[in-house]
């Protein structure tokens, strides 16, 4: 969990999401829809974009979960305050992790890239255009670009 190895004592088909927030006080997560299909809550589960809501703890076990807690002045959320992407927020943490793990398989990529890896996350304020320019930023920062 966020580099460090920690146990919690939940009955095992306890949702992932419930583990790290109230058991681990983790509320970078958000609790959105609990079916997986907002992304408020994605988190990265050895390194790929997952949705802790859907996933137990005992699928859990010997994993690497990174939330976004775990991030430290991460491009991704250096484009983010650059470009002001949030508007209400809830959504953000999903949407910069889901981010973070599409930049790490592509370092470069292209709208149709980024419109794939963030198609499930849902922003209600419609922040859309603001979060594809963070992606593209963050893109560049990642490369050292200015």
């Amino acid at each position: 969990m966020n580099g460090r190895r920690r146990v919690v004592d939940v009955p095992g088909d306890t949702p992932l999401l419930w583990a790290l927030r109230e058991e681990l006080g983790l509320t970078g997560p958000r609790y959105g829809c609990g079916v997986g299909a907002c992304g408020a809550c994605v988190s990265l589960i050895d390194g790929a974009a997952e949705r802790p809501c859907v996933r137990s703890v005992d699928a859990s076990t010997g994993v690497r979960i990174t939330t976004i807690e775990g991030l430290r002045d991460h491009p991704v959320q250096r484009a983010w305050l650059e470009l002001d992407v949030a508007q209400c927020g809830y959504c953000q943490a999903g949407q910069i992790m889901a981010t973070v793990a599409l930049l790490a398989e592509h370092p470069d990529p292209d709208d149709a890239q980024i419109d794939a890896a963030l198609r499930d996350n849902i922003c209600r304020c419609g922040t859309y255009p603001r979060i594809r320019a963070a992606v593209n930023r963050a893109a560049e920062i990642a490369r050292g670009e200015r």
